[in-house]
């Protein structure tokens, strides 16, 4: 059976004044950073949500609920390796991942967003050019434009892995 599938996320967190922002694994400098329960890496977030969703697994708030002492300040490298083994268990490989994230500041550097890249890669044990992530603005429309937030949106294909 060669069975493909898709997945979409999407994640949106507040900015706040003396946090760390973290994306995609990657702590950036900014007077700003996001907040939520965990490290707020509202990337991250997008991409565990379209993987679970593509291997019919639910959502990252089954899996990893808000409010558990266990995932208080808790790495979402760590939270995307666990999505990764629990594809595994349901028999599902990633082909690709493509992720878009608006916001208008701070701009992603090129160092980040290589950073970013190989930390995916690396906690789901794929190469990174199976990665590709897009930064935007919102024009200065709505709250990411107004610097309020960020967000996140994920697409992603899984496939099947053969038995042999």
């Amino acid at each position: 059976m060669n069975e493909h599938r898709i997945g979409l996320g999407y994640d949106v967190h507040r900015l706040e004044q003396d946090l760390p922002l973290v994306l995609g694994g990657c702590e950036i400098p900014f007077v700003e950073g996001l907040v939520g329960h965990s490290d707020a890496d509202v990337l991250l977030h997008a991409v565990i949500d379209a993987l679970l969703g593509a291997a019919g697994a639910g959502d990252i708030g089954q899996h990893f609920p808000p409010g558990r002492k266990e995932y208080k300040n808790i790495s979402s490298c760590l939270l995307l390796e666990r999505t990764g083994e629990i594809l595994f268990k349901k028999g599902f490989e990633v082909i690709n991942i493509d992720v878009t994230i608006i916001m208008e500041n701070p701009r992603l550097q090129k160092k980040h967003r290589e950073e970013m890249l190989a930390n995916i890669g690396d906690s789901l044990d794929i190469s990174k050019g199976r990665v590709n992530i897009k930064a935007t603005t919102s024009e200065g429309l709505g709250f990411a434009g107004r610097g309020e937030g960020i967000a996140a949106q994920a697409a992603v294909m899984v496939r099947r892995i053969q038995s042999r």
